[in-house]
């Protein structure tokens, strides 16, 4: 896994404002790194490095070891989230997806050429 990779998602998560989710797809398509899994993977393995609740499956959900933990910060941030029927809190993607605005595609398009920059050879 390139660290300019993983330093990019980080990034990313940085930026997604309170109250907002992004989904491991939206990371991957904004920055052209990988695909869902990928993110994913980064944020289970670095994610303590970032507001990792931020960044979540498409369905509005995280791993259920994760989810009692996100739902602090989502009550405290102010983050839509759906009534549980039974089972676990899921955040409300329709309201809750972050849409970058103008200013913030700047600071998305730096991280993608970080991420496209060639690498010297040592993995991908």
């Amino acid at each position: 896994m390139r660290e300019a990779v993983v330093e990019a998602v980080l990034d990313l998560a940085a930026i997604v404002p309170r109250g907002c989710v992004l989904s491991y797809g939206d990371v991957a398509e904004l920055l052209d790194a990988g695909g869902p899994r990928l993110v994913g993977r980064i944020m289970s393995l670095h994610g303590d490095a970032a507001p990792w609740w931020r960044i979540i499956r498409a369905d509005g959900s995280l791993p259920d070891e994760l989810m009692a933990r996100a739902v602090a910060h989502y009550r405290r941030e102010g983050t839509p989230l759906a009534e549980p029927d039974a089972g676990p809190a899921k955040v409300r993607m329709a309201q809750a997806r972050w849409m970058p605005r103008p200013e913030d595609l700047a600071a998305i398009e730096r991280l993608r050429r970080k991420v496209s920059e060639p690498t010297d050879g040592m993995g991908a």
